[in-house]
């Protein structure tokens, strides 16, 4: 069976959609989805209604949360810059009440069952829904966090970098940002779990895409001209 695997789209639907389009006559059977699938790009809602029209597996994110917070009428004080902090609050403003909803039914966490195979999907890591996981974290960090989860496989996002690393016969695999690569290619970022019951294999994807009804639409609700140039170049600026 192929479960296709997805984090960090930061609203950037053009991208999801390059993503469908590329695998759409690859039968999944599975979509899962590691969080922060909201701000910084201006598609909440068309990304949130991807997500919901093919029953993805999906769980919150750092951005997601704080996008809560203000739907709940709270506020948070990080991120500070105020070109982020307009794009969170951009986000609540126009998300659609059923997105509203959905948002809010999400979970930190899930852990799901495909035959033999155990998998759980984290943002950031089993220990900590912030911590960013690298494939030059130590080892030994992966082996402390294989501890602390009783799955085979563990699925994260948050530090935007693919990597498939196997520790204490536990596979950690981050499929990279769909919507936002800081590495200079703004190409989105995926992978494709593919499981038997012997066997777990990864494949990493780049996909190109047009970013230009991203661009035009962030010009439109004038929004911060930075995310222009960071779309653009597959940068972090800020």
């Amino acid at each position: 069976m192929k479960i296709l695997l997805l984090s960090d789209i930061h609203a950037n639907y053009p991208a999801l959609l390059a993503v469908a389009h590329t695998f759409q006559d690859v039968s999944f059977k599975a979509v899962c989805n590691c969080g922060d699938s909201t701000v910084y790009a201006p598609f909440p809602n068309e990304t949130l209604h991807w997500l919901q029209t093919h029953n993805c597996y999906s769980i919150l994110g750092n951005t997601d949360r704080k996008v809560i917070k203000l739907l709940q009428g709270k506020t948070f004080k990080k991120p500070r810059k105020e070109e982020k902090r307009i794009m969170y609050s951009w986000t609540a403003e126009n998300l659609s009440r059923k997105n509203s909803r959905y948002l809010l039914s999400l979970k930190k966490t899930a852990a799901l069952h495909f035959g033999v195979h155990t998998l759980s999907l984290f943002h950031g890591s089993p220990e900590h829904a912030n911590e960013f996981l690298f494939p030059s974290t130590p080892d030994k960090r992966f082996h402390e966090l294989s501890n602390s989860c009783s799955s085979s496989i563990i699925v994260t996002g948050h530090s935007h970098i693919p990597y498939h690393k196997v520790v204490n016969h536990k596979h950690f695999i981050n499929p990279g940002s769909v919507g936002r690569m800081f590495d200079g290619d703004s190409s989105a970022s995926c992978a494709i779990l593919s499981l038997t019951d012997s066997n777990i294999t990864v494949q990493h994807f780049r996909i190109p895409y047009d970013p230009t009804s991203l661009i035009n639409t962030l010009k439109s609700n004038n929004l911060p001209e930075i995310y222009c140039l960071m779309y653009l170049q597959g940068r972090k600026l800020n």
